[in-house]
């Protein structure tokens, strides 16, 4: 019984690609039924999202042979050349797949170090697989295992604790601001990307009052409804500043939105009740000369990014500890499998010497209802028994022993304990 992990990430392959092999909401019940049959594996999961598609999946083949079993069966599913997708294919074998797949649940493998969706995705995915009927003991032990190393890793590590985005370091350095930040009232300005993951952490904060502003409403309007927001234009700006605790700004703008006259204007509304600004955008949305303001507190981009890069030196130090985390729970997962491997055996040998022995006692006794000489019946299922018992073992040496395979001869002398028994 082995353990594989095969994908394909932001590493290998560029979006063009990996696109290519994403599996969707829709078809991922069909792929998994497809998988464990065409490739014959009793246990599998499938984890595909932005950034990586992987199959984890438990299979009593050697690695060459699954390499070539899954390369086929992706090319037949997604209907892609295989030419294509096997150079930017990625391969884990036991205990490299297990490592691998703690990895990435704990942030690890991310694009953005540490970052916490991944984990999410990752129970989705068993989730999923759960209701395929496509997760048993293994593979249930493994996700439940991994999910465990995640939760440990991020309590006992600052791996997710800092800023390393400049929409995450915007709503961080809030927080620090205002104590009770859903407490806040947020203008948002502009709506593009940076801005909508704004929005995004300030709902995920439970911030409910939050007024966007941007040049097209029907485009804010779409982010707007995600978030509970309210929608303005920019030329609405200046009547509803005063009402901003927190102003952040991202727009295409070649020209300041935002001047130190409308702030002062602002702050005597508020009576000089602070306002904490953060221009997110290049060239600038926010005069400069609105930072020498009393009550104000203005950020850039650039005070952003010298913010994200201690941060993301904060998060190098902790992986390493995140990495020894990883390294020992792997450990005590393989031990785990090597047991039920071991386990396994014993329970199948015994099995096979318990049927023949119940096998010769039913002859034997049928003999004896036969009236059949007792110590003849005796002597007959003795020497029977052992013939059976010493088949396989005595078939195994011959071939060692006809093969040269010395290690084989030496591995089975311990198992038999033949050198104790010949003194």
């Amino acid at each position: 019984m082995s353990i594989f992990a095969v994908g394909i990430n932001h590493k290998t392959a560029s979006v063009s690609v990996r696109e290519k092999v994403a599996f969707t909401p829709d078809n991922l019940a069909l792929a998994l039924q497809e998988l464990r049959e065409d490739v014959a594996c009793k246990e599998a999961a499938i984890l595909s999202t932005c950034n990586r598609t992987e199959l984890y999946f438990v299979k009593d083949k050697p690695l060459d042979e699954v390499q070539q079993h899954i390369t086929r069966w992706l090319e037949k599913f997604h209907q892609v050349p295989a030419s294509l997708i096997e150079p930017t294919l990625y391969w884990h074998h036991d205990q490299q797949a297990v490592n691998h797949m703690m990895r990435v649940a704990c942030g690890l493998d991310s694009l953005i170090l540490g970052e916490p969706q991944v984990l999410g995705q990752m129970k989705q995915a068993y989730s999923q697989a759960k209701a395929a009927g496509s997760m048993e003991m293994v593979m249930e032990r493994l996700f439940q295992r991994t999910f465990g190393v995640a939760k440990q890793v991020r309590t006992d590590t600052e791996i997710g604790a800092s800023a390393v985005s400049v929409a995450f370091a915007a709503v961080n350095l809030a927080k620090h601001i205002f104590n009770k930040i859903e407490k806040s009232k947020v203008l948002l300005i502009g709506a593009g990307e940076t801005i909508e993951l704004v929005a995004k952490h300030l709902h995920n904060n439970k911030v409910s009052n939050i007024t966007v502003a941007n040049r097209t409403v029907a485009r804010a309007e779409v982010m707007a409804k995600e978030v509970g927001a309210k929608v303005i234009t920019l030329a609405q700006i200046p009547e509803h500043i005063c009402d901003a605790d927190i102003v952040i700004s991202s727009t295409g703008s070649t020209l300041p939105i935002i001047g130190k006259g409308m702030v002062e204007t602002a702050l005597q509304s508020r009576r000089h009740r602070p306002i904490f600004m953060v221009d997110i955008a290049v060239p600038r949305d926010i005069e400069a000369q609105v930072g020498d303001l009393e009550d104000v507190f203005l950020y850039t981009v650039d005070d952003l990014q010298n913010i994200i890069a201690q941060n993301l030196e904060n998060r190098r130090k902790a992986a390493a500890q995140a990495e020894k985390i990883v390294g020992s729970q792997t450990d005590d997962f393989m031990s785990w499998l090597r047991g039920l491997n071991t386990q396994d055996a014993v329970i199948a040998y015994r099995k096979q010497c318990m049927s023949k022995r119940d096998d010769l006692l039913l002859k034997a006794k049928q003999q004896l209802a036969n009236n059949k000489d007792p110590e003849a019946v005796l002597a007959e299922m003795a020497i029977k028994l052992t013939n059976n018992l010493m088949h396989a073992p005595t078939r195994a040496l011959q071939s060692a022993a006809q093969g040269g395979e010395l290690d084989k001869i030496i591995y089975l002398h311990d198992v038999f304990d033949l050198d104790k028994s010949n003194k």
